[in-house]
């Protein structure tokens, strides 16, 4: 199976960037991004195809936020820009084993998980 190793979270202010990294034992194909608030549904983010050519994002971040990926590398990322408070969350990246040109928004459609990385927005 495939492993999802995550890195780049952390505590930043209001207008703040972060950028958020996650690599994969192995090929996967469509790959996003979820965040989760204490009490709160897990949440999508940001989505994006195995060739990247594809790429869906929440409304909320939309404009604000990008997703990348890098094949040769089996990583994916989430550059995030103009941090607001309500970015705060734990952010999970995902992976979906099944090859699909426009990747999926709800949890169910990942097959993989990484381990989650909390990024706090304050003012």
């Amino acid at each position: 199976q495939v492993q999802l190793v995550q890195s780049g979270g952390g505590l930043v202010q209001v207008g703040d960037s972060l950028r958020l990294s996650c690599a994969a034992s192995g090929r996967a194909f469509g790959m996003g991004w979820f965040r989760q608030a204490p009490g709160k549904e897990r949440d999508f983010v940001a989505a994006i195809s195995w060739t990247g050519v594809s790429s869906r994002y929440a409304a909320s971040v939309k404009g604000r936020f990008t997703i990348s990926r890098d094949n040769a590398k089996n990583t994916v990322y989430l550059q995030m820009n103009s941090l607001q408070p309500e970015d705060t969350g734990v952010y999970y990246c995902a992976a979906d084993r099944d090859l699909s040109v426009v990747p999926g928004t709800r949890t169910d459609e990942y097959d993989y998980w990484g381990q989650g990385t909390q990024v706090t927005v304050s003012s």
